[in-house]
């Protein structure tokens, strides 16, 4: 098991989404096989939903990461153009002013 999750843990954000719509054809396939009667479909089931679950977290996970990332760039780009505007302001008070 600790290898499966470095395993998963390495792959990219592109291999993440591709083993998560893999893992959830996987799933519909052992709910059927399951439903059938075929008893060693649920170990397989169970297995696959805990990963799938390990898929979703890492892709969560780096959705937040980036939406963070984001976050913290805007407000310095936000603070730049406030500068720049209030230097405008300033200039032009001092313009009137004289």
């Amino acid at each position: 098991m600790p290898r499966r999750m470095e395993k998963i843990r390495e792959a990219g954000v592109n291999e993440l989404a591709v083993q998560q719509k893999e893992l959830t054809e996987t799933i519909f396939r052992l709910r059927f096989q399951l439903s059938t009667g075929q008893a060693e479909a649920l170990k397989r089931l169970r297995e696959s939903k805990k990963d799938l679950a390990r898929v979703n977290t890492l892709l969560r996970a780096h959705e937040l990461s980036t939406t963070s990332q984001e976050q913290v760039a805007a407000p310095a780009a936000v603070a730049k153009t406030q500068k720049s505007s209030a230097a405008a302001r300033s200039r032009k008070s001092k313009k009137a002013k004289a």
